[in-house]
């Protein structure tokens, strides 16, 4: 079955930069949409990040210029590089693919930035 595992989260100081991984398996990597979202407590789960089996990405506008999402068809992995972070980037991130015609989902992994 389709198993999406991250990693590389923590907590790190306003202004700091961490690299989100995600590992996915059970699945033709190459041709699945790849996304990143996020859930603050008490809030809805939102996209930051996709990117498609093109290579095309698109970022929520809070995080444009700040954030990176990539790609390794080799790997069958995401990876977001995110920068300069925000107090108000604190969250749990999932990864997600979307793969003929179902999203999966990741476990979760949280990112904390103290101000």
């Amino acid at each position: 079955q389709v198993q999406l595992v991250e990693s590389g989260g923590g907590l790190v100081q306003a202004g700091g930069s961490l690299r989100l991984s995600c590992a996915a398996s059970g699945m033709t990597f190459s041709i699945a949409a790849m996304g990143w979202y996020r859930q603050a407590p008490g809030k809805q789960r939102e996209l930051v990040a996709a990117i498609a089996s093109s290579g095309s990405t698109n970022y929520a506008d809070s995080v444009k210029g700040r954030f990176t999402i990539s790609r390794d068809n080799a790997k069958n992995t995401v990876y977001l590089q995110m920068s300069s972070l925000k107090s108000e980037d604190t969250a749990v991130y999932y990864c997600n693919a979307r793969w003929t015609w179902h999203d999966y989902w990741g476990q979760g992994t949280q990112v904390t930035v103290s101000s």
